[in-house]
């Protein structure tokens, strides 16, 4: 399976982090109305908060696998609607390991093609967190 890479695109960037800062209306007036549910469904988590299981997908991700899951690479299709609305296959999903789990439990960590752009979810796709990687 290829892992898509990481793009870092300075406009999706810019528009992701202005709205969470200053809200819909840092946004033109269609851009507000595609992506501003989405958005205001979307916490953040300090990379150094969440759980261990989760740096270890983490660097797997980085290295390309080999992941323990098959489903762990597989398009994210973000039915849910919680993540900013993006074209099919930009998101991936990968396996967050729960200790005592005899599945693959609920926790996943949602990469998106931007540069450090990592979603993790501990209750399957309910809410989201956009990990911080600089706390």
């Amino acid at each position: 399976m290829r892992i898509p890479p990481r793009i870092t695109t300075l406009g999706g960037t810019v528009t992701l982090a202005a709205t969470l800062l200053l809200g819909p209306a840092a946004l033109p007036a269609t851009a507000a109305t595609a992506s501003t549910a989405s958005v205001r469904s979307v916490a953040s988590i300090c990379y150094s908060a969440l759980p261990s299981q989760a740096y270890d997908t983490l660097r797997l991700i980085d290295k390309g696998g080999p992941f323990p899951y098959s489903q762990d690479g597989v398009v994210f299709s973000n039915r849910e609607h919680v993540l900013p609305s993006e074209p099919s296959g930009y998101y991936h999903e990968y396996t967050v390991k729960t200790p005592g789990s005899p599945t693959r439990g609920a926790r996943r960590i949602v990469t998106g093609q931007q540069g450090d752009e990592d979603y993790y979810t501990s209750d399957h796709y309910a809410t989201f967190d956009l990990v911080d990687h600089g706390c």
